[in-house]
């Protein structure tokens, strides 16, 4: 709901007021300085309306709209129905770091002392121009400004990166900067004080975003939350590739050798075989490499006969494997992205392609300018050679160099579900071991970078373990151990690692499990004894 907007009375006094003081050679910091030379003028906060921003000018954006919303519930255009947010500022604006460019963005400053002085930039899903409102509004119930865009595109489709590398650009590397930089400086004008702290705070694609933020901007943010991230891009996209042709008959898009029950079975069988190693039966595997296959052997549930509901035909198996194991290049066998955890199989389906695979556009408009472009022609040795070269320097977030975002004081939170069938778990832990080979010792990552792997996780949220990281300030408190927007306002301003962090399961209202939630490479191990629906029960180790 918008709220009508009144005159402020410091509009105009306080300008009037610094005015005769200086006139007067009084007034403090208003009135001259040793030597004569008269002070900088103090910064003035102003009202929450357009014309109060007639004379502000951002370098590389236009501000298109000023708005004041009531306290209570809010449904932004396009975003579902938001509640208990405090009265706040709505800054429209757009950011155009190149010709090319259309990044549309939102601010959000809650209303006088309900800002806490600190600013959260929220990170998007897929390749979609919608913003994380739900996102927006957690870190806005906490206090901050925050700030959310539709990473310079405004359709659901993928046709407006065709030849178009700046687009491109802006959706996989550089829409986050542009409007951060741009959303900074207006904060500054609307309250006339900069942000104390600057965090950042995505999944999926928002932390595949997170990772670019990290890499190529490292003095944007003070700490940053990414959530299973696509920053493999490219490896990504060749393993959803590989999904849809391993599970179908050669130049038949129609077959399909798994289904959805399929799937669930193999899941069910594995949770089975290995839900208890960590000593704890709760329906959820905590660490599926253990989950090795003198437990669970997907070979000993080849049907013996016809197919039926409790085994795999011998195409179903083959075809089972073939996803276990991920894309690998046809002619040196070189692993081209990881292959996916022991209990992830009930999610493959999403993901499996129906009558073509998952993001054929990156390959057909984006890779290879054909509309025509047939998937069963893809080389996985030659033609990923050739994605590397042309599309992967514009959306791939690997380098292991984040040398510049520590120096700078950085802390960098990732977390992944192990039963995430989108974005390969195997993918993250890769990615910190190398970063922990560039920076020399776990010591050295320790100070700056911690990995959280949650078992029983899918894609972001969800699944049946203990999966909520955030709190409410009802069913889940708002606490650095409770909470991951909490935990890493704590490290970056007290300096204590989120090692302490507890994961909840929330049904019905109420909080019915608690684990910890280990930095990577330690687990938690029950201890034997206590009630194993409390986190209390486990340590770290």
């Amino acid at each position: 709901m918008k709220r009508k907007v009144l005159p402020r009375p410091f509009d105009v006094g306080v300008l009037s007021l610094t005015a005769l003081l200086a006139a007067c050679g009084g007034g403090g910091d208003g009135g001259p300085v040793a030597g004569g030379a008269p002070a900088a003028p103090q910064a003035v906060a102003r009202a929450c309306a357009m014309d109060a921003f007639a004379n502000v000018q951002i370098p590389g954006a236009t501000l298109t709209a000023v708005t004041a919303v009531d306290a209570g519930s809010y449904r932004p255009p396009g975003g579902q129905n938001l509640t208990n947010l405090p009265a706040f500022c709505r800054i429209d604006a757009k950011a155009a770091p190149t010709s090319q460019s259309n990044i549309n963005f939102q601010l959000w400053v809650p209303e006088g002392g309900a800002w806490n002085g600190k600013l959260v930039t929220t990170g998007n899903g897929g390749y979609s121009p919608a913003l994380s409102y739900s996102d927006m509004a957690y870190a806005m119930r906490q206090g901050y400004a925050v700030i959310g865009g539709d990473t310079g595109h405004q359709t659901e489709d993928m046709l407006w990166g065709v030849n178009n590398p700046e687009k491109i650009l802006d959706w996989g590397s550089r829409s986050i900067n542009s409007i951060t930089v741009a959303g900074k400086q207006l904060l500054v004008d609307l309250r006339a004080q900069p942000a104390q702290r600057a965090y950042y705070l995505g999944c999926s694609t928002g932390g595949h975003q997170g990772f670019a933020e990290a890499q190529r901007y490292p003095d944007d943010f003070d700490g940053i939350i990414a959530g299973a991230p696509g920053n493999n891009r490219t490896a990504l996209n060749i393993e959803f590739l590989w999904r849809f042709r391993s599970n179908r008959p050669d130049n038949d898009n129609a077959t399909q050798y798994l289904n959805s029950a399929k799937l669930q079975l193999l899941t069910s069988e594995a949770v089975t075989a290995c839900d208890a190693l960590d000593g704890v039966t709760d329906g959820v595997i905590d660490d599926p490499r253990q989950c090795t296959t003198a437990r669970f052997n997907p070979d000993l549930l080849l049907c013996a006969g016809a197919d039926a509901p409790n085994c795999l035909t011998a195409d179903q198996l083959n075809a089972a494997k073939k996803i276990y194991q991920g894309p690998r290049n046809s002619r040196t066998q070189a692993q081209l992205y990881p292959g996916w955890p022991v209990g992830s199989e009930s999610g493959w389906s999403s993901y499996l392609g129906n009558t073509e695979p998952v993001r054929a556009d990156f390959w057909r408009y984006w890779t290879f300018d054909n509309p025509q472009w047939n998937w069963w022609t893809f080389d996985f040795d030659r033609d990923v050679s050739y994605a590397y070269a042309k599309i992967a320097p514009l959306v791939d977030q690997t380098s292991t160099d984040l040398s510049r975002f520590k120096a700078s004081g950085g802390k960098m939170i990732v977390y992944h579900g192990w039963n995430d069938a989108v974005v390969s778990t195997y993918d993250s832990i890769n990615y910190y071991d190398k970063v922990r080979t560039a920076q020399g010792s776990q010591a050295a990552m320790d100070e700056f970078y911690k990995l959280l792997l949650v078992p029983g996780m899918g894609h972001c949220s969800g699944g049946p373990g203990a999966t909520t990281l955030r709190g409410d300030g009802s069913t889940v408190p708002n606490e650095p151990t409770r909470d991951l927007l909490f935990a890493l306002d704590r490290w970056v301003e007290q300096g204590v690692a989120p090692d302490d962090m507890v994961a909840s399961r929330v049904a019905s209202g109420t909080v019915q499990r608690t684990r910890p939630l280990c930095p990577y490479p330690k687990q938690a191990v029950y201890a034997g004894a206590g009630n194993a629906n409390e986190a209390g029960s486990f340590t770290c180790q």
